[in-house]
């Protein structure tokens, strides 16, 4: 007899950012394939990321639980994979499971991926051309090619081969578009005409904290050659240069894009010819959001919703009404219990998002979530220089504290910065551009905040750091 549960293909690329996807409104580029998921599907507008890092927020996808629960906090914190996921529990529960692409969370022993019954992944980040595969028993293998295409015929080729008597879990993990940002060949001259400029290039920082004038993200002179794909010419200085290097990321990075979104496309038709289009949740995300010139940066890492936004969009024909979207607010670690529930399984009590299934369905619960908390760990390194903070978002507000402490955590600094915070109207200011948390306007919101912060760090079981003097 044959299973009904629905399968599930969930497609995550690394730092794609939702203003980069025309189901978003994007100017800057047509992404079809993406755009059809969202048509025949639900589209998350409020989608966010626990801590706006690789390695963590896939940590957090896997196993639906905050950093300091599974352990990843920073790049360089590995995954110990006997943890329990989504993977193991569908696995457990008769699901076909395979993983196509990136890990990024160790390798070696406890922590290769388990719970899967086939796995290739990259190792690290990987390279855009002729990828080095690895799989279980230390095997490796290369193949030829441009690594969006590569992995995309291996997830075909699950599809084909699969048992068709048993629902299936596939998750296609693309490195695609992170740095350095190396499109596919016959994509070379696509955006040769230019990619229009954010409102916020130019942002001097003046209405932030120190902690965003520190940072080492600027597209303007922290960007390499090996980015930019050449020398920088010379004498090319001040704004002339912000340009330069601005179009040379961001044609290479939409170029990229373009190749996901064709792939995408390959997926879905694959799931129509071998008729499972109908039982098949499809589910697209990144990581986490991103910096495309946005506040003058490229990269993510900070709280302001670039980073923390993560695009989400998610077709089922059975149950998903086709065209609609929510402003419900989401999270990273919704995604485990979500896949738990379509297959008809309990999440752990240690898992900590919700279902999003009846968002889906287009029902909101009463007591559906009003705020989000979000923590950075990785203190000050050794490249991007942004300081460990947390915060609380709501639906109009934003308010962030910067610890500046690397608790001594693996790829953080030992150097400790003065605290500060920000408080954003994101009603009034939707681009994050002066903090009001010093306005003797803002001193009630300031409080309900401060108040909202401390109630979710208890809910979710993360300590408050305390500053020097002892205030936190």
């Amino acid at each position: 007899m044959t299973d009904d549960r629905p399968n599930i293909v969930f497609i995550v690329t690394d730092d794609h950012a939702a203003h980069a996807i025309s189901a978003y409104g994007s100017e800057l580029l047509q992404t079809p394939s993406m755009d059809r998921i969202a048509a025949e599907g639900m589209r998350f507008d409020a989608m966010y990321c626990t801590n706006a890092l690789c390695a963590p927020s896939r940590a957090s996808i896997l196993t639906g639980t905050y950093s300091h629960v599974n352990g990843v906090s920073t790049l360089s914190t590995r995954f110990d994979a006997r943890q329990p996921t989504f993977v193991s529990m569908l696995r457990d529960a008769g699901y076909q499971t395979w993983l196509v692409g990136k890990w990024h969370l160790g390798h070696g022993g406890i922590h290769d991926p388990q719970g899967f019954d086939y796995w290739e992944v990259l190792e690290d980040q990987g390279p855009y051309w002729d990828p080095e595969l690895l799989s279980e028993g230390g095997r490796r293998r290369q193949v030829p090619g441009y690594t969006t295409t590569v992995l995309t015929d291996l997830a075909l080729e699950r599809l084909t081969e699969r048992d068709r008597e048993r629902p299936f879990c596939l998750l296609l993990h693309h490195k695609a578009p992170h740095r350095s940002w190396d499109p596919d060949t016959k994509h070379a001259e696509l955006f040769k005409e230019g990619v229009p400029e954010p409102p916020t290039l130019w942002d001097d920082h003046a209405g932030h904290g120190r902690a965003a004038r520190e940072a080492k993200m600027r597209i303007s002179h922290d960007l390499n050659e090996r980015d930019v794909k050449q020398p920088y010419p010379p004498g090319l200085e001040g704004r002339e240069r912000t340009k330069w290097a601005y179009q040379r990321y961001m044609q290479d990075y939409l170029r990229c894009v373009v190749s996901v979104d064709e792939n995408i496309g390959r997926v879905l038709d694959a799931l129509d010819e071998e008729g499972l289009a109908e039982n098949t949740l499809v589910v697209y995300t990144s990581d986490q959001g991103f910096f495309l010139g946005d506040h003058g940066w490229y990269d993510k890492r900070f709280m302001y919703d670039e980073s923390l936004l993560m695009p989400l969009m998610i077709r089922y024909p059975r149950e998903i009404p086709a065209g609609s979207t929510t402003d419900a607010m989401a999270l990273n670690i919704d995604f485990a219990q979500t896949f738990l529930d379509y297959a008809g399984l309990d999440p752990l009590p240690r898992m900590q998002g919700r279902s999003l299934r009846p968002l889906l369905r287009g029902e909101r619960p009463a007591d559906w979530r009003q705020s989000v908390y979000y923590r950075y760990w990785e203190h000050d390194d050794g490249s991007h220089h942004v300081v460990a903070h947390y915060g609380v978002r709501t639906q109009r507000y934003k308010l962030i504290y910067y610890y500046g402490d690397g608790l001594g955590l693996a790829g953080t600094s030992d150097r400790r910065t003065a605290p500060e915070w920000e408080l954003f109207d994101l009603e009034n200011d939707p681009a994050e551009l002066r903090s009001v948390h010093d306005d003797p306007a803002y001193a009630d919101v300031r409080r309900e905040l401060e108040a909202e912060l401390a109630r979710l760090q208890a809910e979710f079981g993360d300590k408050p750091v305390l500053a020097p003097g002892g205030s936190g």
